[in-house]
């Protein structure tokens, strides 16, 4: 598992702000924008209200979760689900992110009900890309390809800040973040 950094009081702040909500279940900031925000937060699996939670990495940073979501409505999800069932390199190492990814989460708590379930339709197919590039931001280049490739897709995301002065910051998409 990549190192996590302790949510400070500010960054559990700026994660309401984001996410339009509390925080639940923190275990630390997984990956910050070049901004200093936290960008993406490792999530505990299983949420203080005792349900199970398998998004380990959750995509916090308005700017790349709208793009994602533009990206999502381009039909890049259903692409990428199509080169997994034609490239079997890209699912041998779509099937690896899913391992490393079951295996960051066991390092945070075992929760048996949602043993061998990652997140983001990994290892079959591709459901969600707010989650594939949630898990490369955290995990770093060469771990999830396809979220390598979304990461690259989405552009320099965090030229203008995510938040400007407690405001949700317009990304010009037209998505909601």
């Amino acid at each position: 598992m990549p190192p996590l950094e302790p949510a400070s009081d500010a960054d559990v702040a700026t994660l309401h702000e984001q996410l339009g909500r509390p925080p639940r279940g923190i275990a630390g900031i997984a990956w910050r924008c070049p901004c200093g925000k936290p960008g993406v937060v490792a999530t505990e699996p299983r949420l203080p209200d005792g349900t199970p939670f398998p998004t380990t990495y959750y995509l916090t940073c308005p700017r790349a979760t709208a793009a994602c979501s533009t990206l999502e409505s381009q039909g890049v999800m259903a692409e990428m689900t199509q080169r997994l069932g034609d490239d079997p390199e890209l699912a041998a190492a779509h099937e690896a992110a899913h391992e490393a990814y079951l295996a960051d989460r066991a390092a945070l708590g075992d929760v048996p009900e949602i043993a061998g379930i990652s997140a983001g339709g990994m290892p079959a197919r591709v459901k969600c890309l707010h989650v594939l590039v949630g898990h490369a931001l955290a995990a770093g280049r060469g771990v999830n390809p396809l979220g390598d490739e979304a990461v690259d897709a989405l552009g320099a995301f965090w030229e203008r800040p995510c938040l400007d002065d407690g405001n949700t910051a317009d990304d010009g998409t037209g998505a909601d973040a």
